[in-house]
């Protein structure tokens, strides 16, 4: 059972930064933090085992313990405001499209006073409608709407109050029902005002959140003048929700709920939110949006001038658990760095996956992967804490597709050491970035020097970084990677870098960051889903507003970058590489040289071989360069392994890849025309195979024979 867990306000951080990390413990045990600079994460006595090594640092030492919550739930707070001041009389003019109309004790609007019951609460209640209504003496009414709601259908409500005469109302969708009540007052309530949640009780915090659209909330006073209209299709980027009246009571969205949705006069002919932003009025909030934990810190650490740049690690142990918050250093921003190489951690996949819940929900995990899960006790604890959410393979509690996801939480699937169910049915079983200490393990056995950056210094620094170096290597799944990303790595390109891609299913889809808070982003799953599907007309990024999907529809498919793009998945056992002609090549000599072998990889840590989980081969009509050579070429894949479903465009029977020779990975290598080069090895499992036999091995050599080439500064030419 998991009782000590945290996470940092950044994750990667550089000489004089201050990183923050937040723990829980969930006994409240007092723990020991110290810094480990991580070599190895992977376990499997297989293998290297588990490395690391000690950091001295001046925040390690014994930490008291304190249980931390989170709270998850998105809605809007408007911050009292002095046109609140003395409401007797309101109306109140919304639209609502629900989603859970079945679940109780929903808030969608609410200004009240909790501690004195005054003020007004419109619910939606185990699909009815109710009016609360409270005068802060003790008396209290509530009107209820007598049909029920129906779901994910717009209607439009006006709740009304009279304090005149004495006299509450609900309007929906032009009918109305009235009810004299016993009230003359809403006994001035000292609240915000709150859509899509309600003041708990008692406590302080929210409740009642509401799954479901609301659009353009209207709040009148007294003979029905104007309090507030509050526009959601304004500033649809950031946090900020506008309130178009005189009072000007602005307000903000969190928990951040998902934006740039079809609001309740959509048409199909619009298809961007950019294009008529009025037709995106509506923000769809869940229950269980969270974008950041809000945890208090429990230790701040300077990072010291001197250490050297790599993924590092605060552990943190009590007497009956650990756990190790990620982070990365990165290298000193000086010159002449090109003799070293750079290696990309993907950051923005390890956020996609982040805390996912797919074997745990998805009911063809077992016979997609063909194998059974083996859940962890991390596994087993986000089961039991749904508030810590999801990935952006998720569903949210009312079916709707995850789109965001967020760092600033507790994310306990991106953790050496970390076992996960996708990487593969035997073997290590790694996942993104414990996976990707596989190949910070080699660099260290080969003797490489190397420096590590994330996908966010990518996306916000990238040019710059990437200009003082040489050669740069990717993980073993940059599946996600925004515009910016990818623009800064062609950049690289065109200036003759040279690219090693290691792993399988990169530069597939586009993501957004989120523009001023770090470590969120932001996918639309429009043309082709993945756990789930965008709604029509919802195919734009709310945060940057770029259309969204993948790459390859867009018109920059990841072969165009890498010479092969997704082609195929299995997640049981992998396999070999058989030479190809192009490895007889001339060109090719330097990445073969001391490397007989004409069977490549039969062997590894994860799933037993060098390739398999994902594939990528090349395709000329994609953007695979004419000149490319294809080195090598998968082969033996069982049945699990199936294409993916854009390259089939239509299902048939025998897409297996035993019967189906589209499903394998190339191995290819190419020259740019400013003198670069990219060496690409199609396969998520390549860098497990690479410390099979102590290093000594043709994984091993082909890669090492690459990077020293790569780094060296001699130009290649096409």
């Amino acid at each position: 059972m998991k009782t000590i867990l945290g996470y940092s306000d950044r994750f990667t951080v550089g000489a004089g930064d201050s990183i923050a990390f937040k723990i829980s413990s969930e006994r409240e045990e007092p723990f020991d933090l110290d810094i480990r600079r991580i070599i190895h994460g992977d376990v499997n006595p297989a293998g290297p085992g588990y490395q690391d090594e000690a950091v001295p640092s001046a925040v390690a030492g014994r930490y008291p313990g304190r249980r931390q919550t989170v709270q998850a739930g998105s809605f809007i707070r408007i911050p009292r405001h002095k046109a609140f001041d003395g409401l007797a009389s309101f109306r109140l003019d919304l639209s609502l499209w629900p989603t859970t109309v079945e679940k109780p004790g929903q808030a969608i609007a609410s200004l009240w006073d909790a501690p004195r019951s005054a003020g007004f609460v419109l619910l939606l209640d185990a699909g009815l409608l109710r009016l609360r209504l409270g005068d802060g003496t003790g008396a209290m009414a509530e009107l209820t709407f007598p049909s029920a709601v129906a779901a994910r259908t717009w209607c439009h409500i006006t709740a009304r109050f009279d304090a005149a005469n004495g006299t509450a109302s609900l309007c929906v969708a032009e009918h109305p029902a009235e009810e004299k009540v016993a009230l003359r007052s809403l006994g001035d309530p000292a609240a915000d005002l709150l859509f899509a949640a309600m003041p708990r009780t008692s406590g302080g915090g929210e409740t009642g959140f509401y799954n479901g659209k609301i659009e353009a909330p209207r709040l009148y006073g007294t003979r029905d003048a104007s309090i507030g209209a509050w526009d959601f299709s304004q500033q649809m980027s950031c946090e900020t929700i506008v309130d178009t009246s005189p009072n000007a009571c602005h307000g903000t969205i969190v928990q951040l709920p998902s934006r740039a949705v079809t609001g309740s006069n959509w048409r199909t002919e619009t298809r961007a939110w950019t294009d008529a932003p009025s037709l995106y009025g509506a923000i769809h909030f869940h229950d269980d949006d969270i974008a950041d934990a809000g945890w208090t810190e429990s230790a701040v650490w300077t990072v010291p001038a001197g250490l050297r740049s790599g993924l590092y690690v605060a552990r943190l142990t009590t007497g009956t658990d650990e756990d190790a918050i990620p982070f990365v250093i990165r290298p000193t921003p000086t010159a002449g760095l090109s003799d070293r190489l750079l290696l990309v951690l993907p950051s923005a996949s390890y956020i996609a996956y982040a805390n996912e819940h797919l074997a745990m929900d998805a009911a063809l995990a077992e016979r997609i992967h063909d194998h059974l899960p083996v859940f962890t006790p991390e596994d087993i604890y986000l089961a039991e804490h749904r508030e810590l959410g999801g990935s952006l393979y998720d569903r949210h509690s009312d079916g709707s597709g995850i789109m965001t996801s967020s760092r600033l939480r507790p994310v306990l699937n991106m953790r050496a050491k970390y076992q996960s169910w996708l990487g593969g049915g035997v073997g290590s079983s790694l996942w993104q970035l414990n996976a990707d200490t596989h190949i910070i393990g080699w660099l260290e056995q080969q003797g490489i020097a190397y420096d590590v950056v994330t996908d966010e210094d990518l996306h916000e620094d990238g040019d710059a970084i990437l200009a003082r170096y040489r050669c740069v290597m990717t993980g073993t799944h940059p599946e996600y990677i925004s515009t910016a990303m990818l623009d800064s790595i062609n950049t690289f390109q065109g200036r003759g870098g040279r690219l090693i891609y290691m792993g399988g299913n990169g530069f597939y889809w586009r993501i957004a960051f989120h523009p001023t808070i770090r470590g969120i982003i932001e996918v639309r799953r429009c043309e082709v889903g993945n756990g789930w599907i965008t709604p029509p007309g919802e195919s734009y990024h709310a945060f940057n507003g770029e259309y969204g999907g993948l790459w390859r529809r867009i018109g920059r498919p990841p072969q165009m970058t890498l010479g092969i793009g997704f082609i195929g998945q299995g997640f049981d056992i992998c396999s070999h590489y058989r030479r190809m002609p192009g490895s007889h090549d001339p060109r090719a000599a330097f990445i073969f040289d001391g490397v007989t072998e004409e069977i490549i990889g039969d062997f590894g840590l994860i799933g037993g071989g060098a390739a398999g989980i994902e594939l990528d081969s090349a395709d000329p009509e994609r953007g695979t360069p004419p000149h490319v050579l294809v080195l090598a070429q998968s082969e033996n894949h069982t049945n699990t392994y199936l294409p993916t479903v854009e390259a089939l465009l239509i299902n048939y029977p025998g897409q297996g890849a035993q019967q189906n020779t589209m499903v394998h990975a190339d191995m290819v290598f190419f020259e740019t025309p400013s003198g670069g080069a990219v060496f690409s090895t199609g396969s998520i499992a390549w860098a497990g195979s690479l410390s099979h036999e102590g290093g000594v091995n043709a994984v091993s050599r082909i890669t090492a024979n690459v990077v020293r080439r790569f780094l060296h500064p001699h130009i290649f030419e096409v």
